[in-house]
């Protein structure tokens, strides 16, 4: 299974929520709405979760082994970090 694109499709200056990105996988699945958060230890990814009862979140699609998680988180991070410097480039100078 191949990563074949990242999309981040919001970045967010305010709050801990810095960006919601979708991912696409052999060109044949893709997977929307994975957030990335700013937390105590930096940022993280969120896999699409649902809230379940009493404040409880069960994510909907998730990676099964940790190896498959880091290529995601990577190729996401690589690809906020991309996005994130187009930003500062594209701000006027003062």
């Amino acid at each position: 299974m191949n990563i074949t694109d990242v999309r981040v499709r919001k970045v967010n200056d305010d709050g801990k929520m810095k960006a919601v990105v979708s991912v696409t996988f052999d060109d044949e699945f893709v997977v929307h709405d994975i957030k990335i958060i700013e937390g105590q230890n930096g940022l993280f990814i969120a896999m699409p979760s649902r809230k379940m009862g009493e404040g409880d979140f069960r994510d909907i699609a998730h990676p099964l082994i940790s190896e498959t998680r880091n290529k995601i988180k990577d190729a996401i991070f690589a690809e906020y970090e991309k996005v994130l410097e187009e930003k500062v480039d594209a701000a006027p100078a003062e």
